[in-house]
């Protein structure tokens, strides 16, 4: 399978990691000695299951190493614009591409065996998306100081991970629902709401389990697709805040995976 990372963001005055980049991209952010998504290449690099990588937002004077790393494209500014245009480079280099693993550039802890477990694990089926869900128990086990946001649902506590698989016919047709979604990305009742109040209600009321949610939302975008439930807090364990920099920074101290 092919990959893209998305890379693209640089932090503004008043935004919570603009003290560390000064202007420069987040995804250039020192970790261990390299740049955070160097930790997200060397994964994907050494993961049997990858086999091309395509960087969105950087360019090839970043400084980055990869063997699989194929290409660089530009910044097209909104995260649905990046992953259509990481998906239609992966296809002109691969026309025979059916999915494409798409990961941020801001989950430096993954690993490659992270990787091929949600290749494989989703690949067990054959859907159009594969959102991986991690679990609270996992997220504080591995992470306890986070502080992410869950969502609370009738069977799970989970929050979702930056690192999913969708089919590359995905990135054709009308794209509008799919920017409000991604827009709030962060905040599941506004999510939820897009999908419809029904759904809102019963989340709220925490009556509807992980299987019914993901019904819901894929009958609403006309497409099949299932919630991994992944046991690797770092898939989740995004650097958003300067805590979560820090807490990254101390976890890959001394680190050579």
């Amino acid at each position: 399978m092919d990959a893209i990372v998305t890379a693209g963001g640089i932090p503004v005055e008043g935004e919570p990691l603009y003290e560390f980049t000064q202007g420069r991209p987040k995804a250039l952010l020192d970790i261990g000695g390299k740049p955070m998504i160097q930790w997200v290449l060397d994964a994907l690099d050494s993961a049997e299951t990858i086999d091309r990588v395509v960087v969105i937002g950087l360019t090839e004077e970043s400084g980055l190493t990869g063997e699989k790393v194929k290409a660089y494209i530009p910044d097209r500014g909104e995260m649905i614009d990046n992953i259509r245009a990481g998906v239609e480079k992966v296809i002109e280099l691969n026309p025979q591409a059916g999915h494409v693993l798409a990961a941020s550039s801001d989950i430096p802890g993954i690993t490659p065996e992270i990787v091929n477990w949600v290749v494989n694990t989703s690949m067990q089926t054959d859907e159009d998306l594969y959102y991986c869900v991690v679990p609270r128990s996992a997220m504080e086990g591995r992470f306890p100081n986070s502080r992410r946001s869950y969502v609370h649902l009738k069977d799970i506590e989970a929050c979702g991970g930056d690192m999913n698989i969708i089919r590359t016919s995905l990135v054709q047709g009308d794209d509008s629902f799919w920017r409000k979604l991604v827009a709030t990305r962060k905040n599941a009742l506004k999510q939820a709401a897009l999908i419809g109040y029904g759904t809102l209600i019963l989340l709220l009321f925490r009556m509807i389990t992980m299987d019914q949610a993901v019904k819901r939302v894929t009958r609403r975008l006309n497409l099949t697709g299932r919630a991994v439930v992944c046991p690797y807090a770092e898939v989740a364990m995004d650097v958003d805040k300067p805590h979560q920099l820090e807490i990254m920074r101390q976890d890959l101290a001394g680190s050579t995976h």
